[in-house]
Parts: structure tokens; sequence; C-alpha cells
């Protein structure tokens, strides 16, 4: 046994205190003994109870009025003492034997700097959330991989600080920049489904899911074209590009006019309507459901993700969204 804790986990707060106390009872929960888990909550000046919730469960609670996730984590992270640090969300439940993997899969001696996995829509969850979970995917088995979510996140803290955590500049996408500048700096990423997390907040509509994504796909670009570049990752930042231009070209083929602007418009929103097609069709290989209906589903999921990344390049959205 040691003094120093095996894992801390860094969950960041802003009015959710019925699911984080869900995510703080699953951390009890774990396979895995509780003085070497620590638990660090950063409170973005909640008015709910979330404070009080985190209190009563043990963490230890850091109030960060007005500041953005990536300062959250950094904060939480600085706090904390535990050789891997766990970074979940506090709408994410984890199974039992999370962190019993991350502690083992995690090993700067084999330069394996962080592991994670995509996370699953709740049981019960809507057909929006059904349809994309599947848009989400997940890998099964180990593997390597170039991006982990921060939702669900396991990184040795000496990889963490040697990169020198988040991007604070970052509104979004700081998990993606982060696992960019492991990379960079010689570290390998897993992707293990054994660290099962289940993201209560995924969004439970078509609204939610808009609103959600042109929040997220806010620093998309921004970081999409920081080194290192695979193939893997272009398609991310290239859609939205097309997609928006084609939407600004249908909206201006009316000064073309007749023929010309009809065909002009249809050559500019086939893209946008033939990439939602074909996202649905491989979420159609995804999962025991399907039919006619799913495939509209996974369409129409597909579609508005597609239309709010596209926007999110030129609109504002608040993590207001998010947090309720």
């Amino acid at each position: 046994m040691t003094d120093r804790p095996d894992i801390s986990f860094v969950i960041p707060v802003r009015d959710d205190a019925e699911r984080l106390r869900q995510c703080l009872a699953s951390i009890r929960a774990a396979d895995y003994p509780s003085e070497r888990v620590e638990v660090v909550v950063v409170d973005n000046g909640s008015r709910d109870e979330s404070r009080d919730v985190a209190l009563q469960a043990g963490a230890l609670v850091i109030d960060a009025p007005g500041r953005r996730v990536a300062e959250m984590r950094n904060l939480g992270a600085r706090a904390s003492s535990g050789r891997v640090l766990g970074f979940v969300d506090a709408d994410h439940v984890l199974a039992k034997g999370w962190i019993a993997v991350a502690v083992a899969v995690v090993d700067v001696a084999h330069r394996i700097g962080g592991a994670g996995s995509m996370c699953l829509a709740p049981a019960n969850g809507t057909w929006v959330q059904r349809a994309y979970d599947r848009l989400r995917g997940r890998q099964s088995g180990r593997a390597q991989t170039d991006w982990l979510g921060a939702g669900n996140m396991a990184v040795a803290r000496s990889a963490f600080d040697e990169v020198h955590g988040f991007d604070t500049t970052l509104e979004t996408c700081e998990d993606v920049d982060l696992c960019k500048r492991l990379r960079a700096a010689g570290y390998v990423l897993l992707s293990d489904d054994r660290l099962v997390n289940v993201h209560l907040g995924d969004p439970a509509t078509l609204g939610e899911l808009f609103r959600s994504e042109l929040w997220r796909g806010r620093s998309n670009l921004a970081v999409s074209f920081r080194p290192p570049v695979t193939a893997r990752e272009l398609p991310s930042a290239i859609i939205p590009i097309v997609h928006l231009g084609g939407v600004a070209m249908a909206a201006l083929s009316p000064l073309v006019g007749g023929a010309a602007g009809v065909a002009t418009a249809c050559v500019a929103l086939a893209p946008v309507a033939l990439t939602p097609v074909a996202r649905a069709l491989r979420m159609g290989t995804r999962g025991p459901e399907s039919g006619a209906r799913q495939m509209i589903n996974n369409a129409a999921v597909a579609f508005v993700y597609d239309m709010a990344r596209a926007l999110a390049l030129v609109a504002f959205a608040h993590h207001g969204v998010r947090r309720r």
C-alpha cells in the first residue's frame, strides 16, 4: 500500500448534481481499493447542489467559476496526486472494472501515455441517443488510436505534465489537442473496450444534438490541422468545410438563375445529402437494430450532426446547452 493514490479522478461540473451523484457512486462502487482512489471535483459556479454532492462523497472540491473546461481539468490535475489521471465528466457512469483496467493499461515505462474508449448511450435512451451511439461507434478489444475523449480518458500523470496539460486557449476539442501532443512526444494511446463508460448526457433529441455539436465543433478546425496530422483525422475537418461551402453556394445559386442556377444548387448540395447517407449505411452495420425506419433515424442524426459541425465554423454556441 502507498500513501500516493494510484488514480486521481478529475471531474468538471456545473449545475449537474444528480448525474454527478451517479458518477461519484460508480467510482465508489468500483472493484478497487478506495484508499488508492482520489476524486477532485472542479465546480464552475454551480447554483444547484453539485458542490454539496461532491463534498458529501468525500471529494476534494475546487471552485472555478467562469473557467473553460480545459482550465478546469488542469486545475483539478494540479490539485491531485495520483500516478494516473482519470478524466471523466459529471454525467458519466463507469463500470466496476474501469479503475483496475485504467491503472493496469497506462504504463509510461512502455510509452503508453493514455487509454480510453468511446462512451455508450444510456440503456433506456431515446432513438436519437441510440442512433448517435451508432454514429460514434466503438472499437472492439484493445488497439492503438489517435484520439481519446476527455469524458472517458486515463492519462499517465508524468506524460500529462510533460506536454503541459490541456491547452486553455481552446473552447472545445481540448482532448483532441492533448492527444496530438502526447503522440508527438512519443506516447502511444490505446482504445480499450473494457473501459466501459455510459454517457447519461448524450443528446436526447435532434435539437439537443444540433446545439451540442454546434458547441463541440467550435475549435475543431483550429485543432484538426495541428501536427501530427493523420489521414484518419482529416475528414472531421474537411467535411464541415465542404458542407458549409455547399450550403453557401446553394444559397447564392438564385443569383445565377434559370437551369444553371438549379444545377449549381444541386451540385453544391450533393455532398450535404450524400455524406449523411454514407454515414447512415455505416451506422446500419453497428448494433442489432435494422430496417427502413432505423435507416431513416440514422440518416436524420447524421444530417443534423454534419450540419451542426459545418455551421460551428461560423456560428457561436454557448456551453450552457451541454450543462442542461
